[in-house]
Order: C-alpha cells, then structure tokens, then sequence
C-alpha cells in the first residue's frame, strides 16, 4: 500500500477506530459488494481501513463526485488512494449511467464499496435503499452481497460537522445475502436492508 494509503488508514483508525468485526462468518477473501448504512463522510473510509489489505487493495469505494471532486485534496484522496468510483447523483439524460461504471469494475474482478440510500441519514438505521444494488446484484450473481453496519459514526461525525469526535467506531460485516430465485426488486432491498439493520 502506497504511504499515503498507509497514513490514512492508521488516521482513520486512531480518529475512530473502525475496528473490524465479522458476525457470523469468517472474513471473506472473494470479489463482493460491501453495502452498508450512510450517516457520515467518513464512512467511506472507515470501512476502507476496516477490511484487510488484499481486500483493500481490490475494493474500490462508489462516492459521489459533487463532494469527492470538490477541491484537490479531496479528489486526490478519492482517485489517488481509494481509487474510488466517482459517481454523479444528479445527472440528466447527457450523463452516462452510473451502473455501467460499477458494473465495469466489477467485470474486472474488483469489488465495490457502497450506501445504497444515496444520501447520508441522520439516524443509527439506515433508510429505505435504492435499486442499484438489485440490478448489481442481478447482474453478477457470482459475487458476495455482504451487509455491513457502521456503530456510532453517526456520532462520531454527524452530517453537517467537520471535525471528528473520537468515539470507538466498529465496523461489523455479516454474512453474504443470499439471492432468492425470481425475487422482486422490492424484496430483495426490503432483505438487504434488514440484514445492515440485524448487525445494528
């Protein structure tokens, strides 16, 4: 990992701790989806630090461009260290779709990093989540849906400040969801949402 990656990880750690813990099921070394609640801006990077390094190094974070492109440091994080994939929430008709972008980088063996509620809440649970992780899903049914839920980050950084509070964060990940035969879209987020809400 490069220094800079290095540096991140130890600040993240020390700032909230992210310690990682695996609930049910030993921790996966396979290509997966990480989804997981959005409360705060240091999500992203908390799960980052949280995986081990071979995952790390494969696992590429879905963050949105208006905040992540915002000024230099913040684009040289997001492309130069996490290798992220940055992602337009507000686009019209011009803008390319955002599940090609995702779907690319998982054709190629990477995993993906995201917060299928778009946005970030304010609360410990997550919100109802959007559709995009259904037609992941669908669409590469090889790779591991695994649900992850970030303790106390809300607090940590809640939305609208800036400087961490150190509380001990955890980072837990469950156990891969199992995809249904012919379920409906609605289904399946209503059971991958449950299953970040059950590690809470």
């Amino acid at each position: 990992m490069r220094p800079v990656g290095a540096a991140l990880v130890a600040l993240v750690r020390l700032l909230v701790g992210a310690h990682s813990r695996w609930v049910g099921t030993p921790p996966v070394c396979a290509q997966c989806i990480f989804f997981a609640n959005h409360t705060s801006h240091i999500d992203t990077l908390a799960i980052w630090a949280a995986l081990s390094a071979p995952l790390r190094a494969r696992s590429r974070p879905v963050a949105a461009r208006d905040y992540w492109d915002r000024d230099p440091v913040r684009r040289y994080l997001a492309v130069q260290v996490l290798h992220a994939l940055l992602i337009e929430r507000h686009r019209d008709a011009r803008q390319s779709d955002p599940l090609l972008v995702m779907s690319e980088a998982l054709e190629h063996g990477q995993s993906l990093i995201l917060f299928p509620e778009g946005t970030r809440g304010a609360g410990p649970l997550p919100a109802a989540f959007r559709g995009g992780l259904y037609h992941l899903a669908m669409r590469f049914p090889e790779v591991l849906l695994v649900p992850v839920y970030l303790e106390n980050l809300h607090r940590a950084l809640p939305k609208g400040t800036w400087i961490p509070i150190p509380l001990i964060c955890t980072v837990r990940f469950g156990m891969p969801l199992e995809r249904l035969p012919a379920e409906q879209k609605e289904s399946f987020l209503e059971r991958a949402r449950a299953a970040v809400v059950a590690l809470a």
